[in-house]
């Protein structure tokens, strides 16, 4: 009867009866060809000290009935490094791949991975992970101090490292030293012998460009006896002018050519500038329209304010037949309100026109060779 009752309901549904899911079949352990099997794919060593050196074999077997070739251990990155392992495996046989995972300059959780290649076709490539925790007794954040700064702001700049004692004993921390005069540091306590600030600077006079050093300091931990934070400067000019030359076209210009030269201020005080001008270089040639008053042989040169004080543009255009001798240079030239930069310079390269192409003079006696002529029009058209 109940057979029945599930029959009926069945057909009145249209739907077909689902079967519970089913187990995976076993992976087989005599694939044709060669076949890669680990043990585990997945490390996790849990907690390690900072610079301890982390270690595990990932294990495998040929299950396959080939000669299995490993061709390539290749790690993420350079902390993680191979050893030796079996180049060539019989099938049903093992081996293992030995890993050691650095942890010296790490904090945290960490995952580091390793590509296996092989000759088993139907995965050429498997991805061993190693993961976990790094642990250090002491957590210095972060460990690059960088600041940036112009040479007029060089000696208001300052930059905080947080230094925390993860142990559970407290600690003394003192003596910090630069072995960069460009910068200085200063130690200050929020939590005795648990948490600590080292507040960095820069000493000026600065030269632009990119400054680096080193800050130590000392500790009462065996394992971390002195903390080492790099301090970098990235010392910007105070006005910046780009390009630092206009480049012309070669020759005589054919037509009017216009190039914007930028002003960046990255000083304190707005930026203003007057009286733009080109020196030097010789005028155009006459132009074949002149009104009075107005010397359109020479360039025109406008002063935009993209940012009002801090960036600034000027427009200069040259007109057609504008050409810069050989041995005359010409230059760029504007005031401004900066006591360390009363005018900008800026120089104007025009390289010289090329030389016309000389054909080889023909033997002695020999004829001249003329274009062949357009064949005669048809009369009538």
């Amino acid at each position: 009867m109940v057979l029945s009752i599930l029959t009926v309901g069945r057909a009145a549904s249209g739907a077909e009866l689902s079967l519970p899911p089913q187990p995976a079949a076993p992976p087989a352990t005599n694939s044709p060809g060669p076949k890669i099997q680990f043990a585990t794919p997945v490390h996790d060593f849990g907690k390690a000290s900072a610079g301890e050196a982390v270690k595990y074999d990932f294990a495998f077997t040929n299950a396959g009935n080939a000669l299995l070739e490993i061709t390539g251990v290749q790690p993420s990155c350079g902390c993680t490094t191979a050893g030796n392992w079996p180049r060539q495996v019989e099938p049903g046989k093992t081996g293992a791949i030995p890993i050691q995972f650095n942890s010296g300059n790490f904090s945290g959780p960490v995952v580091k991975t390793v590509t296996v290649t092989s000759n088993d076709k139907s995965q050429p490539a498997v991805m061993l992970q190693i993961r976990g925790t790094v642990w250090k007794p002491i957590d210095v954040n972060p460990q690059f101090a960088v600041l940036n700064v112009t040479t007029e702001s060089a000696s208001n700049a300052t930059t905080v490292v947080r230094i925390v004692n993860n142990s559970e004993q407290p600690i003394a921390v003192s003596d910090p030293a630069s072995n960069n005069r460009a910068f200085a540091a200063v130690l200050k306590t929020n939590q005795p012998g648990r948490e600590f600030e080292l507040i960095v600077k820069t000493v000026p006079p600065l030269a632009a460009g990119n400054v680096q050093g080193q800050i130590t300091l000392k500790t009462s931990v065996p394992q971390m006896p002195v903390l080492t934070v790099t301090a970098m400067a990235v010392v910007q000019q105070l006005l910046l002018v780009t390009p630092a030359q206009i480049l012309l076209p070669p020759g005589a210009l054919a037509n009017n050519y216009t190039t914007p030269i930028s002003i960046r201020n990255n000083g304190a005080a707005p930026l203003e500038l007057s009286e733009p001008a080109l020196s030097g270089g010789p005028a155009s040639p006459e132009p074949a329209v002149s009104e009075p008053g107005v010397d359109v042989r020479r360039p025109t040169i406008q002063i935009q304010q993209v940012e009002p004080g801090r960036l600034l543009t000027v427009m200069v255009t040259f007109p057609a037949g504008f050409e810069i001798g050989p041995g005359e240079k010409a230059e760029l030239s504007v005031k401004s309100n900066h006591p360390e930069f009363p005018v900008i310079k800026v120089p104007v390269i025009q390289p010289p026109r090329p030389a016309p192409v000389a054909m080889p003079p023909g033997p002695p006696g020999a004829a001249q060779i003329s274009p062949p002529l357009p064949p005669p029009r048809p009369v009538g058209q």
